[in-house]
């Protein structure tokens, strides 16, 4: 699904990511993994076309490079951001929406009216998907953060992409709700889209991977399932040491 050959990212005399190779399977859950700074949120911006790069990326054979970033939708690329993308004067309904405004053949102000049959029925799947369907007409800003994620991954998902790319899905959730996170992402990946996420939640990137790529200092050290990554001892005394030793 994804391929990522040699990826080097600089600014100025730093590189922040360092002849990178990664290779995301269609149909998995793919996790990133490492700690700040050590490149997982530059890889990801240069696969949505936001950073200056060397090395190829591609999409299901399709080279990148040079490709409009509000065209990546339309090729079945979606995305979240670590920090809440959402328009809080706007409802569910009409931010879940919003994610459509590549794909449709309509304008978004119709759809927004209830007018396009199209989205209007995705908008009503999605929307169930993500158990939001009782919360469709209430504004963004009164929800708290823990829905807002919900409405954010409705919004990346409603396009039915082939690939998302998930930047800290868990970050500020609280832990009652992680149980219901966890759902929806492996929901998504069992409806065809393949996840490409950056997760500092150990706990998560354990329970819900089926491959993880670990990275330190911009260059992949470790690769394989959660227990291969798991039992890797660079791993170990790198990310999840101090997790570990106070856990024990």
């Amino acid at each position: 699904m994804l391929t990522i050959n040699n990826l080097t990212v600089r600014f100025g005399g730093v590189v922040a990511v360092k002849s990178l190779d990664l290779m995301v399977r269609d149909g998995e859950i793919h996790a990133l993994i490492g700690p700040n700074g050590a490149g997982k949120t530059t890889a990801f911006n240069a696969v949505y076309q936001l950073v200056p790069y060397s090395g190829d990326i591609q999409f299901a054979g399709r080279e990148l490079r040079g490709l409009p970033r509000h065209r990546l939708a339309g090729i079945g690329i979606t995305r979240t951001f670590q920090n809440l993308s959402i328009f809080p004067s706007m409802t569910v309904r009409e931010n879940v929406l919003v994610g459509l405004h590549s794909k449709s053949r309509s304008n978004l102000a119709s759809e927004l009216l209830g007018i396009a049959r199209e989205p209007v029925q995705r908008l009503t799947e999605t929307l169930d998907f993500f158990e939001l369907t009782a919360l469709a007409p209430a504004y963004a800003a009164v929800l708290p953060y823990g829905t807002l994620k919900m409405v954010e991954l409705a919004r990346a998902f409603i396009s039915h992409p082939q690939l998302v790319l998930l930047d800290e899905p868990a970050a500020g959730i609280p832990t009652a709700e992680k149980g219901a996170l966890k759902a929806v992402i492996r929901k998504m990946r069992d409806a065809g889209t393949t996840v490409l996420l950056v997760e500092h939640d150990m706990e998560l990137v354990m329970d819900i991977s089926d491959s993880v790529s670990v990275m330190d200092f911009g260059e992949k050290i470790a690769e394989g399932t959660p227990a291969e990554v798991s039992s890797n001892t660079r791993v170990i005394e790198a990310y999840l040491g101090e997790e570990t030793h106070a856990a024990s």
